[in-house]
């Protein structure tokens, strides 16, 4: 066989694995890191979507963040960012952990709004009238919400 014919047959092999690659279907994500949207089947339209245990004390920028978060989030996110059905999601999700949305992505989110993605709420429009300091206040709430029923970075 010349080096061509096997150069030939190495990247015709290569392709055909790779396409093959696209077609299996994807590996479970390793226990305690699924991405996979809460089952909202059973949970009535506007109900909370998880249950959300609250930290018996909150650090002075996250009761900042709390203040905010009713007047500005809640409407939407639900009290204590534990979502709505039909509405939107739960912050306090393990979608949401900081090795999976970073701090910065909740101030890009309210400034700019982002496209919808894990969930079918649809997208979320950037929030008239908030700075990036009171979202940074925000995420400390979320954050904390968020250590206070197991999800940590």
């Amino acid at each position: 066989m010349d080096k061509l014919t096997l150069m030939v047959a190495v990247v015709l092999a290569v392709g055909l694995g790779v396409a093959g690659w696209q077609f299996l279907p994807p590996a479970t994500a390793p226990a305690g890191h699924s991405m996979i949207p809460t089952d909202t089947g059973e949970v009535a339209e506007g109900a909370p979507i998880v249950e959300v245990s609250l930290p018996e004390e909150l650090s002075g920028n996250a009761r900042l963040g709390k203040s905010i978060f009713e007047v500005k989030c809640s409407s939407c996110h639900g009290r204590n960012a534990a979502g709505q059905k039909g509405v939107a999601p739960p912050l306090v999700h393990k979608i949401y952990e900081p090795n999976h949305r970073s701090d910065m992505a909740f101030v890009a989110a309210a400034q700019n709004g982002v496209r919808s993605h894990h969930w079918g709420f649809g997208n979320m429009p950037p929030l008239e009238g908030i700075t990036a300091r009171e979202v940074k206040m925000v995420v400390a709430y979320v954050r904390e919400l968020q250590r206070a029923n197991g999800i940590e970075s």
